[in-house]
């Protein structure tokens, strides 16, 4: 029998680093000089173009740009891809800002000065730790002082942000089931499908739209969270407005610079963005060696915590129980068994289905399937969970979904390794080096149940909802004859 697949969908390598297509295309008037004669056009030194009539006039050609934005509304990628240049997301960028802070300080005009923020995610914490042969702490601490010599103010830790998407996603889900419940319907908004890879939310939306959208989560990701957070938040607490703090992140994924630069995450009103700039694991690290200088060498500078009025010590680095991409569905079944059907002591175990990063867990009771969700690691994989949703197939209640194989931890700007090992190998390493850490359980977090009420006014207020929450949309395929497939 034939297979459902066509052979796009068959292909063996696919992952999170596809170039880009032949359908990155952005249309573009370009304004030159009329000739009945013609012109030639010709190559600079310096790599522009000019435009030479016959009788000697000369035009400089603009180049063409394609920013985040444009790659945002396209529907030729299923993803971003490592190269493509990005501006305003680089460290090239980063450093701009740095300079130009430092320049207004020598100038006498520190009150220009914007407030520079540094928020470290987890995975890529990892990541140069096993890269410097450091510990995960001493690797945060290093990474402290490192952005502090550059010119940062505060340099953050997003554990806050992780649980209060934990959290919000937790409450999403046993809202979705108890309304798919009461409504005795076929469970339509089920199964909720994560959305803290933005890698896979734009796939969705440029490739499948409304077949897939009602059921991603609208609970942000933690690095959009803690722009909130970091704009909306602490910026008040300084008595700063938003545009005048500039936020950087350091994350594990590409993807993530598409995902700080969408609309929704923009701010028309303030004209600031929730994060200005994301740098990456293997850009850090290859700003270090363009510096000839090592992350060991850094002096070590404790975090900051502004978070709390009422702790007084900065928490160390913490984990949660689960995948290392947060633990998504681990801990949002473990929540929704307690609160939808009373299970207060669970063991969960996982079930391998084609591969190590298709896994499902399943919680019974009188041989009736109650719950079962599962952790869709991958392309390839996330195709075969999309394709059961098409036939009417699907059986599970959650989906955490990342793009890259194995998850954050492998994400696709992770330090590669610097021996003959295996990106497997490190991964391993990497995941070991995550569950070895302080496991933080999200609904013990007094800092976030105190932020709930302090800065949110409530879970269940419009304010929560306008921070911690957002929507997804389509992206209507433009057809032209340049992206006809025949």
């Amino acid at each position: 029998m034939a297979s459902r697949f066509s052979s796009v969908l068959m292909l063996a390598d696919l992952d999170d680093f596809i170039t880009p297509s032949q359908e990155c295309i952005k249309p573009v008037k370009i304004d030159k000089i009329e000739s009945s004669t013609g012109a030639k056009i010709k190559i600079q030194d310096d790599g522009s173009y000019i435009q030479i009539k016959e009788d000697g006039d000369v035009q400089k050609l603009g180049k063409v740009e394609i920013s985040l934005s444009d790659c945002l509304a396209c529907s030729g990628c299923i993803t971003s891809a490592e190269s493509v240049l990005i501006t305003q997301q680089s460290q090239e960028e980063m450093i701009r800002v740095f300079r130009e802070k430092k320049q207004l300080y020598q100038d006498g005009k520190s009150d220009l000065a914007k407030l520079i923020v540094v928020s470290l995610s987890l995975q890529p914490i990892l990541s140069l730790a096993a890269r410097y042969n450091l510990s995960p702490d001493e690797t945060a601490l290093k990474l402290s002082g490192y952005f502090r010599m550059l010119g940062a103010d505060l340099v953050l830790d997003m554990a806050v942000a992780e649980d209060f998407a934990l959290l919000e996603s937790q409450r999403e889900f046993v809202q979705r089931y108890r309304a798919a419940e009461e409504k005795h319907t076929s469970k339509s908004s089920l199964p909720m499908l994560a959305s803290a890879c933005p890698g896979w939310v734009c796939y969705a939306e440029k490739t499948h739209g409304n077949l897939v959208l009602p059921n991603i989560s609208t609970t942000k990701s933690p690095q959009q969270i803690m722009g909130s957070l970091v704009k909306y938040h602490l910026a008040s607490q300084l008595s700063r407005i938003p545009d005048s703090v500039y936020h950087v992140t350091l994350m594990p994924c590409y993807d993530k610079k598409l995902e700080a630069s969408r609309e929704q995450f923009f701010n028309q009103q303030l004209q600031t963005r929730d994060v200005d700039c994301v740098i990456t694991a293997v850009e850090l690290e290859q700003l270090l060696q363009s510096e000839d200088q090592s992350l060991t060498t850094m002096d070590s500078v404790p975090l900051d915590f502004p978070w709390s009025k009422t702790q007084s010590s900065i928490p160390p680095l913490v984990s949660h129980q689960g995948s290392g991409s947060g633990g998504y569905a681990e801990l949002i079944f473990i929540h929704a068994a307690r609160e939808l059907f009373g299970f207060t002591q669970l063991e969960v175990h996982y079930k391998l289905l084609r591969n190590p990063d298709f896994r499902e867990v399943t919680l019974e009771q009188d041989g009736k399937v109650l719950l079962k969700f599962a952790v869709v690691n991958g392309f390839r994989n996330i195709q075969n969970l999309v394709q059961k949703m098409k036939r009417g197939k699907n059986s599970y209640h959650y989906v955490e979904v990342m793009a890259c194989p194995s998850g954050c931890l492998n994400g696709g700007a992770q330090v590669r390794p610097q021996d003959a090992s295996s990106s497997k190998e490190l991964t391993v390493k990497l995941e070991a080096m995550y569950q070895a850490l302080q496991k933080q359980v999200p609904e013990e977090n007094s800092t976030v149940q105190e932020l709930y009420h302090t800065w949110l006014g409530g879970a269940d207020s419009d304010k929560c909802s306008a921070m911690l929450h957002t929507k997804y949309q389509a992206v209507e395929k433009v057809a032209n004859s340049l992206n006809i497939k025949w």
